[in-house]
């Protein structure tokens, strides 16, 4: 019979204690002095029943607005897309829901190949020579490729795009602080990175000017122009960009950049309240030996069989901190595998459809959005988020929004001041015509 949890029972316990010589649960605490101990009563509710404790819980989780229950239209990182019903059944296999990281590659074959299949997916779609099996998340990968430039350049100041989420701008600084790393802001004008601020602040002592593709706007930044801006100090270029806006866009590795990052959500990895996610991170071949995190390669064995491994790095590397080449040391090797399985199931014409559907989407709701009267500030081509401005606060339009059963926009008033009641919309390939043509009448009758 499967368990769903292994109960304990009293002989259990008398066992246990026998084994490791004690008498009861109390002398495990014996080291504890007495007058630090809790005699109390804990300030929490009595125990219930497991049908009562269920019922509580689904009334709680009822009150949530999720994205089954209401049609949303928030994205700022974390987006609503269709997720093959293959993914869960995948990553839901012992073998993998279990494994944690694939040190011993000859009981770890499945894990090692799953983690190589994603690395060369991630490679396909940034036009990349190298990538790693994963990060924790778009932010994170962000800040190792920030390291990776200083440590390369030896070099100590950053240049950031403030079109870059602002979270993940956030986490480049809290890193860089603690390496002494100076991190200049860029801004942006007409949507996208101002390219006559960044010449201004080029100079020799640039280890890297980072942009997004597309950025937090939705814009799509012109990597053509950035790039020789860039090189011509010999900084290093540093992407983050959406894996499924690649689907269609020119991959930065055209554009000569020399590092790639990203999170992977978009495939195949559900919205689950901002996480757990899984970053990229993918570079060019002469990086290949500071890359951070883990890389699995492709050899053969004496006997000429196919196998995978840990590649590159010494096991030490992940224990000895002077030696390592970053911080990461946990393994996202499932969130991975969701995205590896989803765009699997997509294949390449799946994912350029998908990614064009967004596009097509976003693009109907902007212009029936502007016909009603709304202002779109930023003019140029974006993905499947854009920018509208408002005549009321956007929390209060959001309120009204929630009554009608949608999920309305980011305020960007939160991380840009002057971009006060401005809406971030994101439309991606589940909403329908007819719930935009409802969210177009909503803010409508909000803005009359």
């Amino acid at each position: 019979m499967l368990h769903r949890y292994l109960p304990m029972t009293e002989e259990d316990k008398k066992e246990m204690l026998k084994v490791i010589g004690v008498d009861s649960i109390d002398d495990l605490f014996a080291d504890i002095p007495e007058s630090v101990r809790f005699r109390g009563e804990l300030n929490i509710k009595k125990a219930k029943s497991e049908p009562e404790l269920f019922k509580e819980l689904a009334g709680l989780a009822a009150k949530n607005a999720d994205a089954k229950k209401y049609v949303s239209f928030l994205g700022a990182g974390v987006y609503d897309h269709y997720i093959p019903a293959i993914v869960d059944h995948v990553i839901s296999r012992s073998e993998f829901y279990t494994a944690y990281t694939p040190y011993q590659p000859e009981i770890s074959q499945g894990e090692l190949q799953a983690i190589f299949e994603f690395q060369t997916m991630i490679c396909e779609l940034t036009g990349m020579d190298v990538a790693n099996s994963s990060m924790y998340d778009g932010g994170t990968a962000l800040a190792e490729a920030m390291l990776l430039s200083a440590a390369h350049t030896k070099r100590k100041k950053i240049l950031l795009s403030k079109a870059v989420h602002p979270e993940y701008r956030d986490v480049v600084k809290t890193y860089a602080k603690g390496q002494r790393l100076e991190v200049v802001e860029i801004p942006f004008a007409g949507g996208i990175t101002d390219l006559e601020a960044l010449k201004s602040e080029m100079a020799g002592d640039v280890a890297c000017v980072i942009v997004q593709y597309p950025n937090f706007f939705g814009q799509i930044e012109p990597l053509k122009d950035i790039e020789p801006i860039v090189h011509a100090e010999k900084s290093m270029f540093v992407v983050a960009s959406n894996p499924l806006a690649l689907g269609v866009l020119t991959p930065p590795g055209q554009f000569d950049a020399d590092i790639v990052v990203g999170d992977v959500q978009p495939f195949g990895i559900p919205m689950q309240f901002g996480g757990p996610h899984c970053g990229y991170f993918a570079v060019k071949a002469a990086l290949m030996r500071k890359i951070p995190g883990r890389l699995v390669g492709q050899t053969t064995d004496e006997e000429g069989r196919r196998g995978f491994v840990l590649t590159l790095q010494a096991r030490e590397q992940h224990i000895r901190r002077d030696k390592a080449t970053s911080n990461i040391c946990s393994n996202q090797a499932l969130n991975a595998l969701a995205a590896s399985v989803a765009m699997t199931a997509l294949g390449k014409k799946g994912v350029k459809e998908m990614a064009t559907m967004n596009i097509q989407k976003a693009q109907y709701a902007k212009n029936e959005l502007a016909k009603r009267g709304f202002a779109v500030p930023f003019t140029g081509p974006f993905f499947n988020e854009f920018v509208i401005r408002l005549s009321k606060q956007v929390g209060e339009v959001n309120k009204h929004l929630l009554t009608k059963g949608i999920i309305g926009g980011y305020d960007l008033g939160r991380d840009y001041p002057e971009l006060a009641n401005h809406m971030l919309i994101a439309v991606t390939e589940l909403r329908t015509k007819e719930e935009i043509d409802t969210l177009v009448k909503e803010l409508g009758d909000c803005h009359a």
